[in-house]
């Protein structure tokens, strides 16, 4: 399950009120909102919008949108403009909901009204169009509108807000201009060295570039929670970091997450998403029920995703514990949680990973093949990490090739490569040998004379190569495996101590014995060929036979005999897995 949160940054607008109560309850709720407290702000500006304050209705909205209750965000910017039809700030939150609801039109359109009441010349209102529009953890947006209107902005005599440095470089991120992002985090920083968002929305730059980058990332973060420990976002972005790969460590920043978060729903999932991540799959289901009935009329939707994949993952251990009646039980479950939670979440509380985990479990309901594809193509093209999409394509070929589904776990090994830049010899072999079980020969000579290019002293891609023009010249009539077979035994008898080398050769010496004796019509060399596969595999006594066979039978005698049988080749091992 995509468990990312959304913490992208909600800014602090330019705009200063010092002197009255009104103007210091704004900056504590927008100071909450700075801290992802959602809740806590809501509460703020619920009070202060009622008085009709139009900063305060921006603000509510935004709150709500914090906490991914979008119909409510627009009822709020709805009734307002009812009222108050030229409020920039009001009109540029609306067009941030339209953009939600991937109404790209109207919210262009509000963006660009809200630009004009004010006449492009206020910061808050240029900065809430940058941020709807370049917030990287949103994928609607036009990043680069976004990074126009914020470079307008930071142009505005006396603009000294770091927030919007820090969303134009959330804008150029999204834009994957990764260099200009931490320039401007920097300009951020120039203003408030103290200012965390900044000096997270850094770490976030080398984050996306993978696990590589991960010592610098790593340092950003703690620089971040040290200048500022109240910053739970830091805290939120390495609970869901570590997860995966380090449980004890995920469950630390959780606590740290939690302590300093309102108590909202979110908070019960988290519990019953470590409970999964432990591999207490029956208590994650049981956490997940209590969130729900806790909840009432609106829980948290991505319990059912957190329910889906307990279910999902006690269905795999009850079929491998032979127990196929609770195991299609829990199978049953899964489909119907993942259902729910596809049915309940907005688009972007739905994971790339989400998609791909349903796509898996839809294979197992016959029927269901067309859409399963479609969710793993829409996981790679919400994903922009390599090594995920590389996962999504992989887990669907497993999947098929599970079925013995051979030419449909082909084509998806194959798409591997086209999204790898730097795909090995594994990834080739996955690709080329599924098609040869799939008896699609052209295509097996097509990845493994990629494979042979790329590794030209490797004796598998001559090998499969040989297989597979074996098996489209079947009599040997017209020689198509020999080239091949030859370059086997080259590379082979050159090194018999490399993995799998003897079996290999074996095959090769086998094709040249019955080419030899049956196309050629030479004794002598068949009788070469067979005397080294049983140097090799004396034990074998189908060779010591045909031997027999070859060494009293002329193969130019008009009584033409039956050719040496050729035992079928076995599933090879690339000695590279």
């Amino acid at each position: 399950m995509n468990r990312k949160i959304k913490v992208g940054a909600f800014f602090i607008a330019a705009m200063l009120f010092a002197g009255s109560a009104v103007a210091q309850s704004i900056q504590d709720g927008k100071k909450f909102m700075y801290y992802e407290r959602f809740k806590s702000a809501k509460d703020i500006f619920q009070k202060l919008a009622a008085s009709g304050d139009e900063e305060a209705t921006y603000w509510l909205g935004q709150a709500e949108i914090g906490l991914e209750n979008i119909p409510a965000a627009k009822t709020v910017y709805q009734s307002k403009l009812a009222s108050a039809p030229n409020s920039p700030l009001v009109l540029a939150g609306m067009g941030h909901v339209e953009l939600l609801e991937g109404k790209t039109q109207d919210a262009r359109s509000r963006f660009e009204t809200a630009i004009s009441l004010s006449q492009g010349k206020n910061v808050a209102v240029l900065n809430a169009v940058g941020y709807a529009n370049g917030n990287p953890d949103m994928k609607n947006g036009d990043a680069q509108y976004a990074i126009q209107k914020l470079t307008q902005a930071t142009q505005i005599k006396k603009m000294n807000d770091p927030d919007v440095w820090t969303n134009l470089g959330d804008a150029y991120r999204k834009a994957g201009q990764g260099g200009d992002a931490v320039k401007s985090y920097a300009k951020a920083l120039e203003l408030d060295p103290n200012y965390a968002r900044a000096i997270y929305r850094t770490g976030s730059v080398y984050q996306s570039q993978g696990a590589s980058q991960q010592e610098l990332f790593t340092k950003y973060y703690t620089e971040a929670s040290t200048k500022d420990p109240k910053y739970a976002p830091v805290y939120a972005n390495l609970w869901a970091y570590y997860y995966d790969n380090n449980v004890p460590k995920s469950a630390e920043y959780l606590e740290k997450l939690l302590a300093n978060a309102d108590d909202d729903p979110k908070a019960c999932y988290y519990r019953a998403s470590m409970q999964y991540a432990q591999g207490l799959f029956t208590q994650a289901v049981t956490k997940v029920d209590e969130c729900v009935t806790a909840a009432g009329a609106a829980p948290y939707v991505k319990v059912y995703g957190i329910k889906a994949y307990a279910l999902d993952r006690l269905s795999d251990q009850s079929f491998k514990a032979k127990d196929s009646v609770k195991g299609q039980e829990y199978l049953n479950g899964a489909k119907a949680s993942f259902d729910e939670y596809l049915k309940r979440a907005n688009a972007d509380q739905i994971g790339a990973g989400d998609y791909s985990r349903y796509a898996l479990i839809l294979l197992k309901f016959p029927g269901n093949e067309t859409k399963a594809v479609e969710l793993i193509e829409k996981a790679v093209a919400l994903d922009s990490v390599e090594a995920n999409q590389v996962s999504y394509y992989k887990a669907l070929a497993q999947a098929y090739e599970a079925q013995k589904n051979f030419p449909e776990a082909a084509k998806w090994y194959s798409k591997i490569l086209e999204v790898k830049k730097n795909y090995g010899k594994v990834d080739i072999y996955y690709a080329g040998y599924s098609y040869y079980q799939a008896s699609k020969y052209d295509s097996t000579i097509k990845y493994f004379t990629l494979y042979k290019d790329k590794y030209p002293t490797d004796i598998f891609g001559y090998y499969m190569l040989g297989n597979a023009n074996a098996a489209i010249d079947s009599n040997s009539t017209a020689g198509l495996a020999a080239p091949f077979y030859t370059k086997v035994v080259e590379i082979g008898e050159a090194d018999l101590t490399q993995a799998n080398v003897k079996p290999r050769l074996i095959t090769a010496y086998k094709y040249f014995m019955g080419y030899e004796f049956n196309v050629n019509k030479n004794q002598a060399e068949a009788l070469k060929w067979v005397d080294k596969a049983i140097a090799l595999a004396p034990e074998d006594a189908n060779l010591k036979t045909n031997r027999e066979f070859i060494a009293t039978t002329d193969p130019r005698a008009p009584a033409r005999p039956s050719r040496p049988a050729t035992p079928a080749n076995t599933r090879p091992k690339t000695g590279t897995k």
